[in-house]
């Protein structure tokens, strides 16, 4: 007896590609093949752009360098013409120093240790570099446009600051990052000269001390010689009077992100001068930076040789003292390097401000190497609250100095009393 049994049907597989179908229909497909095509015309755009640029740019590098070398065999072949060259050679030399100064920055950040590093980024506005150090660049150049206005009902004066131009890069193209600075500067002791303290030249007394009522900073314009501005400041004063004891110091300065700022040039207008009840738009010059007189420190200096350990003892700090100050307090900040290696800074106890303000404390440092060729001793006085926590505001610095071609009075009396403390004023400048 045979059984059947049923087995299932086929399947039926597509036997030609004209079975495959697609879930999308013909609009879409049309679309999607129309985005390509765009996306593959852009692109072949682009690489012809590049490859343009490129060609273009290497044309230009060939042809600067066959003008100079030109250049260079026509002014060998004529010797007699040397002395009114002024083209490629001046330009070749300008450029050696700026390449100079650069690696020197880089070199002097690469040498730092880690902890040297985080320290230097904390001190911020604490080193400044003036533009006059620079090599190759001696002059100040570049213009700044500000407007002042002193509004007599609200007692409110009004700082913007609208453009500076014609500034040089110092460094490689495009690192010029410039920001501007404004000090509203008082005289509380103006015309009154300070005794035992003199100015750098040792010619004389100084005139007075200054006191920043307010300090302002705008923002950073990175990569520009003629950067715009446009930010304003205002500040309130207690009475018009005081108009005449107050100077608006105004750095355009280059910011670095060591905190290492370098002064491109300032400005320096006395509010008493001018007419300002109505909006003043000047046009100044840039000028050379010089540093004002904020206040003056007793500063004790003691050499251990045989230990190879230097004491600096900070007696006193005399400023002057605004009346808003009534619960701020100083402190001060020592650093000393010798033989070009940094020692660990050290701090005081903060202290009320006063107008006198009495520290009295001795800190100690041990010197890695003798004889001592360089070292320098910088101290920077800070301002804080008391009542809260508040940022540090620098007050002012001094420096104490000896080096192979120069030394410091200071340092000079401390050599010759080994081993006993000598106090001397000095100025607190900023």
């Amino acid at each position: 007896m045979v059984m059947q049994m049923d087995y299932p049907a086929p399947v039926r597989l597509p036997s030609t590609a004209g079975d495959l179908r697609t879930p999308f229909s013909d609009t879409v497909k049309y679309c999607i093949l129309g985005i390509s095509v765009t996306l593959l015309l852009l692109t072949l755009v682009i690489l012809a752009w590049q490859t343009f640029r490129c060609c273009t740019q290497r044309h230009s590098t060939y042809t600067q360098q066959d003008t100079l070398n030109n250049d260079l065999q026509s002014l060998e072949e004529k010797p007699g013409m040397s002395g009114n060259y002024s083209g490629a050679p001046s330009t070749r030399v300008e450029d050696v120093n700026k390449e100079v100064y650069r690696l020197c920055r880089c070199l002097s950040q690469t040498s730092l240790s880690p902890s040297e590093s985080i320290q230097r980024e904390e001190d911020v506005g604490e080193q400044v570099n003036i533009r006059k150090n620079i090599p190759g660049l001696a002059q100040v150049d570049g213009t700044l446009r500000f407007s002042i206005f002193y509004d007599q009902l609200q007692s409110c004066l009004v700082v913007t600051i609208l453009q500076v131009e014609g500034l040089i890069e110092h460094s490689q193209k495009g690192n010029l990052h410039p920001f501007v600075k404004i000090s509203l500067m008082w005289a509380g002791s103006h015309g009154v000269a300070l005794e035992s303290c003199t100015n750098e030249e040792g010619q004389g007394p100084t005139p007075g001390m200054w006191t920043v009522l307010q300090e302002w900073r705008t923002r950073i314009v990175k990569g520009s010689c003629n950067p715009l501005f446009g930010d304003q400041f205002s500040c309130v004063l207690q009475e018009e009077k005081e108009l005449n004891n107050i100077n608006l110091r105004i750095e355009v300065r280059d910011f670095d992100r060591f905190s290492r700022h370098t002064v491109l040039g300032e400005v320096r207008v006395p509010l008493g001068q001018l007419n300002i009840s109505y909006p003043l738009e000047l046009q100044e010059d840039l000028q050379r930076p010089q540093k004002d007189l904020v206040g003056e420190v007793l500063l004790s200096l003691k050499f251990l040789p045989t230990s190879q350990r230097l004491e600096v003892g900070l007696l006193k700090v005399r400023t002057v003292l605004p009346e808003k100050c009534s619960d701020t307090a100083l402190y001060a900040r020592i650093s000393v390097q010798c033989n070009h290696c940094k020692l660990r800074y050290q701090k005081t106890s903060a202290m009320t401000h006063c107008l006198v303000t009495i520290f009295n404390e001795v800190l100690m440092f041990s010197l890695p190497e003798f004889p001592l060729e360089q070292c320098k001793i910088l101290v920077s006085v800070y301002e804080t609250r008391l009542t809260r926590k508040s940022p540090k505001h620098l007050i002012g610095q001094l420096t104490v100095e000896k080096d192979r071609s120069k030394e410091d009075k200071h340092w000079s009396l401390m050599m010759a009393s080994v081993r006993q403390p000598i106090a001397k004023w000095h100025g607190l400048l900023i």
